[in-house]
């Protein structure tokens, strides 16, 4: 059986989430239209432009749910399902296609307040939090939403200092300062 391919609009968001990624949100439409395959067409019928195009593609990656997958492979024991969390950063910012955390390029990149994207980066970055704060909540942290704003500030840390120092290890780093902060929390 032949596989069939994809239509238009998931090759247009699969041309648009890997080169927003290597190349940054302003990479040229018709660079986009090239990978996919399509006519300008598509574009405009499927996403309205290319400002649609690039929040849909933030919004249909499997940013949140790859972290949940990686604290379910890690058990269930909150706190080693948080660590296993910045074990995969490890991993992943050693890659040498790595380019950092997707949203908050797009987010800086973005300057125009309006752009849908901005909706997609707040969604996603609320969803690590409500993650985190879940964890935190079932490991008897006396404060879970704090504490899931410290794992953020540690996960967006480890991710945008390993484009600038990919050698020096900063998920490890932020690893052992996720484990000192949930050790101070206990009772």
């Amino acid at each position: 059986m032949t596989p069939t391919r994809p239509g238009p609009r998931e090759r247009l968001l699969d041309a648009a989430r890997d080169l927003t990624y290597t190349h940054g949100v302003h990479v040229g439409v018709d660079a986009i239209l090239k990978q996919a395959g399509v006519a300008r067409r598509s574009l405009y019928q499927h996403f309205g432009g290319k400002d649609g195009l690039v929040a849909e593609a933030l919004r249909s990656h499997p940013g949140e749910a790859r972290y949940r997958e990686v604290m379910d492979r890690a058990g269930q024991d909150s706190r080693q399902r948080i660590l296993a969390v910045f074990d995969e950063l490890e991993a992943i910012t050693q890659r040498p296609a790595f380019h950092g955390c997707r949203y908050t390029s797009a987010d800086l990149a973005l300057t125009d307040a309006a752009h849908p994207a901005h909706v997609e980066v707040r969604a996603y970055k609320d969803a690590l939090h409500v993650l985190f704060a879940e964890e935190l909540t079932r490991d008897g942290h006396p404060d879970p939403d704090f504490g899931a704003d410290q794992l953020l500030v540690l996960v967006d840390g480890a991710l945008a200092h390993a484009v600038t120092r990919p050698a020096s290890h900063p998920a490890l780093a932020a690893r052992n300062m996720a484990e000192m902060m949930m050790n101070q929390a206990r009772p």
